[in-house]
């Protein structure tokens, strides 16, 4: 049910706009808990990078696929149009806060038809107001939710830009990875030749037996086998960079690098402390936004429960005739009130509904930063556990290979059997992968803390693009 007045109260509406409250909490940034330290420290300087992380593998072409994704990217360029969408309607609601006006024009002419009576012609203008004084604060609460949108949104950009770099740079340390094991495999396939020609030799002039050739033949070819899946891998990645990049799957050509290796991280890692999350981690930014646009939609529910008021106006202008020069002009302006009376609950129950959102988006920006935390100890243990790895292998390798040339030169003068040779070729191999492997995992645990710690893409920029004020 509706009660309308529109007599004198047009001046009361314009003093209740003037004094007008808002309803709705009064949003304040939640304060989380964090530790004050890193449960796992590694060394390494405390000082924030001056050019974009990945630059400390020193890869020209892992800088230039990441410029590139982070202009090609279609998920950037989502999230890009995410933005403008949300800006445009932070400007439409801002708009409405304005009065509206309409302007109409007509003419008119009439006569008989017969020509017996003389014709006449008119014409006239008109414009129409409308305003919707916010009394209770609900537009100002609207405003608010989509302002804290749209910087959500904005930071929403900076989150897929810091994940779009991580993962080009994890899909490459793959490649490298698949192009050393494929390196590697073809060193490994050349010593496995040179030990079945010399046994084949041995067997032929009967010091060896059959038996020792068809091992050597069959380690041989079991090797020569793990070209296919080196291949695929090599193949799966570079599409994959293709996508990131925003190519289509098959169009992206990458040379090999001079270096076989998998390339090191020269730059001091700075982990900082957990509290650092909070500024660096774009979407944990992004959720507190979030927070802060449902706390005002609480308010937005709010003020429906409360009447409603607008002032319509208009005003009229007869421009006269060809018989009447002077016309006249009528301006009007009233109020009205929309008071709501009954609804079944529908109101009340809109704020419970905007409560429960809040809660929820509260409960994301707690789960955000939790994962936030997890994901940087996670890369912490990893970086020292990996880093101890790669340590005992090296030596593993070192020793597999000093074990291997004496017992091959052993084996050439007739002093070690097939087998121990074998088992010592087995070792070598198995280590020399391991330690690749290792080296690769060292690489993909720098990119996962770079990622977790929440690095900028660009250091002269905060989370969000928004020029640092420092700089």
């Amino acid at each position: 049910m509706i009660m309308r007045h529109v007599p004198s109260i047009a001046l009361a509406a314009l003093a209740a706009c003037l004094t007008g409250c808002t309803v709705g909490p009064d949003y304040s940034a939640p304060v989380p808990g964090v530790p004050d330290t890193w449960s796992e420290a590694i060394p390494g300087s405390e000082t924030a990078p001056e050019t974009a992380w990945w630059r400390g593998f020193g890869d020209e072409q892992l800088d230039t696929l990441i410029t590139t994704a982070l202009d090609e990217n279609i998920d950037v360029r989502i999230a890009v149009a995410r933005l403008a969408e949300a800006e445009a309607r932070t400007t439409s609601e801002r708009a409405a806060n304005w009065p509206s006006v309409d302007a109409s024009a007509d003419a008119s002419a009439s006569g008989d038809i017969s020509g017996d009576a003389s014709s006449s012609t008119g014409a006239g203008l008109g414009a129409a107001l409308a305003f919707v004084p916010d009394v209770f604060g609900g537009r100002r609460r609207q405003i608010e939710q989509v302002e804290a949108t749209a910087a959500a949104r904005r930071f929403d950009i900076e989150d897929v830009k810091r994940v779009t770099a991580a993962s080009i740079a994890e899909r490459y340390i793959e490649l490298r990875r698949s192009r050393a094991r494929l390196d590697l495999l073809t060193t490994s396939l050349e010593l496995q030749q040179q030990t079945l020609d010399i046994v084949r030799q041995r067997a032929e002039a009967g010091l060896s037996a059959d038996l020792d050739v068809q091992r050597a033949a069959s380690d041989l070819a079991r090797t020569r086998a793990q070209r296919g899946s080196l291949d695929i891998a090599e193949a799966r990645s570079l599409h994959d960079l293709a996508i990131l990049t925003g190519a289509v799957p098959g169009t992206l050509g990458l040379e090999p690098a001079a270096e076989t290796t998998i390339p090191d991280f020269a730059d001091p890692v700075a982990p900082g402390v957990p509290a650092d999350l909070l500024r660096r981690r774009a979407d944990l930014q992004a959720a507190e936004r979030d927070l802060a646009a449902a706390s005002a939609a609480i308010g937005v529910a709010t003020a429906e429960l409360y009447p409603a008021f607008s002032i319509p106006g208009s005003i009229t202008a007869d421009l006269g005739s060809a018989d009447r020069l002077v016309g006249d002009t009528v301006a009007r302006i009233g109020a009205a009130v929309d008071v709501p009376v009954f609804d079944a609950g529908r109101r009340r129950v809109g704020v419970d509904i905007a409560e429960a959102r809040a809660e929820q988006a509260l409960l994301a920006y707690r789960q955000t930063l939790l994962e936030a935390v997890g994901e940087v100890e996670d890369a912490l243990v990893s970086i020292r556990a990996v880093e101890a790895r790669t340590a005992e292998l090296e030596r593993a390798v070192a020793a597999s290979e000093q074990a291997f040339d004496q017992l091959d030169a052993l084996y050439r003068e007739g002093l070690a059997s097939f087998i121990d040779i074998l088992d010592a070729q087995r070792t070598l191999i198995d280590s020399r992968e391991s330690l690749l492997d290792s080296q690769a995992d060292h690489a993909l645990a720098v990119i996962a803390l770079h990622r977790a710690l929440g690095a900028p893409v660009d250091p002269a920029l905060n989370p969000g693009g928004v020029p640092d004020s420092r700089s």
